[in-house]
């Protein structure tokens, strides 16, 4: 579980890096959905940290919640680098 956890993080961190670079050419619309993100971002990131450094007790529902915060994630990088790409 927590390898599956860190995986996911280091591909949203990623994705996250590569968006960082494209956003200084963007629009004010895409910068504004990507400080959204950021916020998502850390709200996740100490919550994964802590799983993926075994520093906090895993439980079913902090899992969960790392997942739906993940996806959300995602899906907004996903649509940042599609709008970056047009």
């Amino acid at each position: 579980m927590q390898q599956e956890i860190n995986a996911l993080f280091e591909k949203l961190s990623a994705e996250r890096d590569a968006i960082k670079l494209q956003l200084r050419l963007a629009s004010m619309d895409i910068q504004d959905e990507f400080s959204e993100a950021e916020k998502r971002w850390n709200q996740i990131r100490p919550k994964a940290e802590a799983i993926a450094n075994d520093t906090v007790e895993i439980t079913e529902e902090l899992i969960k919640n790392v997942r739906v915060i993940s996806e959300e994630l995602s899906e907004s990088y996903q649509r940042i680098k599609q709008r970056l790409d047009d």
